[in-house]
C-alpha cells in the first residue's frame, strides 16, 4: 500500500483489475477545500490512458514490477524474441507491448517490465536514444543547411525518420525513441 504522498512518475498501481503506471501527477491545494492529486495513468496491459483524481492521503495498492535487462534477438511471425542477459532464457513478446518497435535492431539492449507475482511481461522500454544507419535518403544539395527543412530517411530497421537536408545515406544517426525524431549525427 502507498499513499498519494508517495506518487512519482513510473510508480505502478493495481486498480480495476489492471496494472497502471503513473505518467504524470500534480498535487493541487486549492484555497478552499481539501487537497487532491491529479494523475495521468497508462495501462501496462492495454496501453489505454486514464485521468484520475485522488484525495490527498488516499491509500492505493502498488503493483510489484521488476525491470529486467534483455537483448533483442529476432522477430518472427509469432512476435519479438528477447533473451534475458542474466539467465539467458528466451522470451517471446507481442508487438502491442513494445512502443516504437520499428526502432528495434538485432542485439539491442532493452528493459522489460515484468509483473513479480505472475511473471508476465508488461511492456518493453527501449533506451532513450538508439544509433541507426541510414539506408536510403535523397541526396542533400549544397547550401541547404541554412533552413530548418527536413527530408524522410529510411534507417536499417525499416523505420522512416525525418532528418535535416545535410544528412546523407550511410550516415549513423541518433534517434530519440520517445517520439522517433532525429537527434544528431554520430561521429
Amino acid at each position: 500500500m502507498a499513499s498519494t504522498a508517495d506518487f512519482k512518475n513510473g510508480l505502478c498501481l493495481e486498480m480495476n483489475n489492471d496494472i497502471w503506471t503513473i505518467v504524470e501527477f500534480q498535487h493541487v491545494k486549492p484555497g478552499k477545500g481539501a487537497a487532491f492529486v491529479r494523475t495521468k495513468l497508462k495501462s501496462l496491459t492495454s496501453a489505454k490512458t486514464l485521468d484520475k483524481t485522488f484525495n490527498a492521503g488516499e491509500k492505493v495498492t502498488t503493483a510489484r514490477v521488476e525491470k529486467r535487462p534483455h537483448q533483442f534477438l529476432y522477430k518472427d511471425d509469432m512476435g519479438y524474441n528477447f533473451m534475458d542477459t542474466n539467465t539467458f532464457e528466451q522470451i517471446m513478446i507481442e508487438e502491442k507491448l513494445i512502443e516504437r518497435s520499428d526502432l528495434l535492431k538485432d542485439g539491442q539492449l532493452v528493459d522489460i517490465l515484468i509483473h513479480d507475482e505472475t511473471e508476465t511481461p508488461l511492456s518493453v522500454e527501449l533506451p532513450p536514444f538508439v544509433e541507426l544507419m541510414i539506408t536510403y535518403t535523397e541526396p542533400g544539395i549544397k547550401g541547404d543547411t541554412a533552413t530548418n527543412a527536413l527530408k524522410p530517411a529510411t534507417v536499417e530497421t525499416g523505420a522512416t525518420v525525418m532528418v535535416p537536408l545535410f544528412v546523407d545515406q550511410d550516415t549513423m544517426i541518433k534517434v530519440d525513441t520517445r517520439d522517433g525524431s532525429y537527434s544528431e549525427r554520430v561521429k
